[in-house]
């Protein structure tokens, strides 16, 4: 007799939308970073020109005084852009802080030349008499002009503004900085993508870890079941399918949440239950009420798997004891206890799927100091305890 089996049915957003509906092209530019850096370059931007743009207009005014201005605003912006991409990779970084220093240098010199010739052509475009001073203490007759009073100073001293040195020593450090800053965030985004990658790498390894064992033994029960139950038999046939489903797809996006979880370790221990006797009693207490929330994928199933490990016997009376608990919504309480056995080891690190000392390294990059995890290898009651506290968010 044939029989039909309905096909799975397809996977679908919530929401009803395409799974692979493409953003619009503009959000690439508004993404959180890029509208950080974007705001970045903006309040530079406003500050070099209120900084150029408030400073005294001197003996010129009107149009001389906004060109002169606006030109020394757009070498700034040219100057900090250079110190950026160029100066401080190049030079800095690479620890060649003499060159650095001989840019930094020639770039004052330049713009205060070409500040100083630029406002004496626009002086004398204006009309504007060469500034005189009055006579120093102690000047000579050589040091003074046709008329009595001196002459400005030709030297140094007559065309170095300091106003325009300190200014761009400001632009030289403020683009310094904002190096700095930039790199120190694309280091801690590169480890963070590292980390991520480990923990993905991780959860990959785990999947690949499921005891095969479990899976082949679950089969052959399931087959067994065939001869004698069919009704039991279907039923293990779909938590397993339940199971795979929800380690092969459910668990891509790095979180599941706690119900998919529980509902996972209960199918895993229904099914481990097919090839035990009687003489084991496995109590196994989910939380209630259950408050969703998400979880790193099967982080409790080193604890479940080992307990059916080595807290089994074939002749002896054995116990494994489960409970989950929420004291709060975003709390986690994990008790696991099985019974200890003389002629079995109770190390869970060795050849036990992904072993204790790995499960503490995934607790300790998805959560760092947020869990805590207790273990006793020998209870008074001669149990193996297991004692997890997680805050899952």
């Amino acid at each position: 007799m044939n029989t039909f089996i309905p096909p799975l049915p397809l996977v679908t957003k919530p929401s009803g939308e395409s799974m692979y509906s493409p953003q619009p092209f503009w959000m690439a530019f508004f993404t959180p970073r890029q509208a950080q850096t974007w705001l970045l370059h903006a309040v530079i931007w406003v500050l070099l020109g209120v900084l150029f743009f408030t400073q005294p207009a001197g003996r010129l005014s009107g149009a001389p005084y906004y060109l002169l201005q606006t030109t020394l605003f757009i070498a700034s912006l040219s100057i900090f852009y250079l110190n950026i991409n160029w100066a401080v990779p190049r030079l800095l970084y690479h620890r060649r802080v003499l060159l650095y220093i001989g840019f930094v240098v020639v770039i004052v010199l330049g713009i205060v030349a070409t500040h100083r010739r630029l406002q004496t052509y626009l002086e004398t475009s204006a009309g504007i008499p060469r500034r005189e001073m009055p006579p120093r203490f102690g000047s000579g007759p050589r040091d003074r002009g046709p008329g009595g009073p001196i002459r400005q100073p030709s030297g140094l001293l007559g065309w170095v503004n300091p106003a325009v040195v300190l200014s761009t020593l400001l632009v030289v450090g403020l683009g310094t900085s904002v190096a700095a800053v930039q790199r120190g965030q694309r280091e801690a985004q590169l480890r963070q993508a590292l980390e991520q990658e480990k923990v993905s790498t991780e959860l990959s390894w785990l999947k690949a870890q499921i005891n095969p064992h479990f899976f082949f033994n679950t089969l052959n029960n399931i087959y067994s079941l065939t001869l004698l139950d069919g009704a039991r038999a279907r039923e293990a046939i779909h938590r397993l399918s339940r199971m795979m489903r929800y380690v092969l797809y459910d668990t891509q996006h790095g979180t599941a949440q706690l119900s998919q979880e529980v509902q996972f370790l209960q199918d895993y221990i229904d099914l481990m239950q097919l090839r035990l006797t009687d003489n084991v009693r496995i109590e196994f207490t989910p939380p209630h009420p259950l408050q969703e929330a998400p979880i790193a994928p099967m982080i409790l199933l080193t604890f479940v798997e080992n307990a059916f490990k080595h807290g089994v016997s074939t002749v002896a009376s054995s116990r494994i004891h489960i409970a989950m608990q929420q004291p709060t919504p975003d709390t986690l309480e994990v008790t696991v206890q099985n019974s200890i056995f003389a002629d079995r080891p109770v190390a869970l690190d060795e050849n036990s799927g992904i072993g204790l000392t790995n499960t503490r390294r995934r607790l300790e990059l998805l959560y760092p100091g947020r869990y805590t995890l207790t273990v006793t290898e020998q209870t008074p009651e001669h149990e193996y305890w297991v004692h997890l506290t997680l805050r899952l968010r």
